[in-house]
């Protein structure tokens, strides 16, 4: 359902997207899968973020009081990018200004609904806003060498006559959104990603999802270069022994990993799609339906 206020501030020029029903796949943005856009740590990060590589620049700032977004804030820009992906197919016209409840959000991305649920979700909500990307990518799309926005232009909380939240409404970034009405430019993703619980975990998830189609031999990446795309602030060899314990551990949903060492002694992490393994291979399974935006 879409609602069209008066015409006014930024928010008012906008269409309310009221949101789907919660059953709708998981769908995430290819730009925000492989570069370094978030803070892979629970704990405050203040430190921005500077990556590039050839023409390709990354800047993210946090402001002090609310500290970067994380990884896991991103979780809302997921459920807003499945929002607005599945919306034409439903015959619903998407925005950039969407309106749901605490309880359906958090429900979709596999969050509890306590009160501390609750709180979390306002917190990370601050953390989006506040925080400021400059980037290169898709600028040349808009006539532009640089591109700013913060991950949520603003959000508001709904309550009822007794003061109680009933409702969330918030903004998402005309770049975000354009990256979302470009088909091309979407990878749904496993819903068991939402039960990943490691900050490098779950980024390495959305660089492998990314990367890892159905070609035989995967698809690979030296140890050295996931940590620069990573922006990760932990130490390099200490990333290492992350990337080797995710690689024990086989958590990453649809893929298998091998660590590989070249004649320099230097560590690859190579990683291929499980259906395309032998099927005698213990990693193997068979294919999963991730409809018409999988990267087959």
């Amino acid at each position: 359902m879409v609602r069209r206020p008066a015409s006014g501030s930024e928010r008012e020029q906008l269409d309310l997207f009221i949101a789907l029903a919660p059953d709708i796949p998981a769908h995430d943005q290819r730009d925000l899968m492989e570069r370094p856009f978030f803070s892979l740590s629970k704990s405050k990060r203040v430190k921005p973020i500077d990556y590039r590589v050839g023409d390709t620049f990354v800047r993210v700032d946090a402001a002090p009081e609310y500290g970067m977004a994380t990884i896991w804030d991103a979780d809302i820009l997921i459920w807003a990018a499945s929002q607005i992906v599945e919306a034409p197919q439903r015959g619903v016209m998407p925005s950039r200004r969407l309106q749901t409840t605490p309880y359906q959000l958090l429900r979709s991305i596999h969050r509890g609904t306590s009160l501390r649920d609750y709180q979390r979700l306002r917190a990370a909500l601050d953390r989006l806003q506040s925080t400021t990307v400059v980037t290169s990518i898709r600028a040349e799309h808009l006539r532009r060498k640089r591109h700013r926005f913060s991950w949520i232009n603003e959000w508001e909380e709904l309550t009822d006559a007794s003061g109680r939240a009933c409702g969330i409404e918030f903004i998402v970034p005309d770049w975000l959104y354009q990256g979302l009405l470009d088909r091309s430019l979407v990878l749904r993703i496993d819903p068991a990603y939402f039960r990943l619980t490691g900050g490098i975990e779950r980024w390495l998830y959305r660089v492998v999802r990314k990367h890892g189609g159905r070609q035989k031999g995967g698809w690979r990446f030296t140890f050295r270069q996931l940590h620069v795309k990573s922006g990760s602030l932990a130490r390099f060899s200490n990333f290492a022994i992350d990337l080797r314990a995710i690689a024990a551990r086989q958590s990453l949903p649809g893929y298998w990993l091998e660590i590989y060492r070249d004649e320099d002694g230097a560590e690859h992490l190579q990683f291929t799609r499980r259906s395309v393994l032998p099927r005698d291979h213990p990693g193997f399974e068979w294919p999963q339906r991730f409809g018409k935006m999988d990267d087959s």
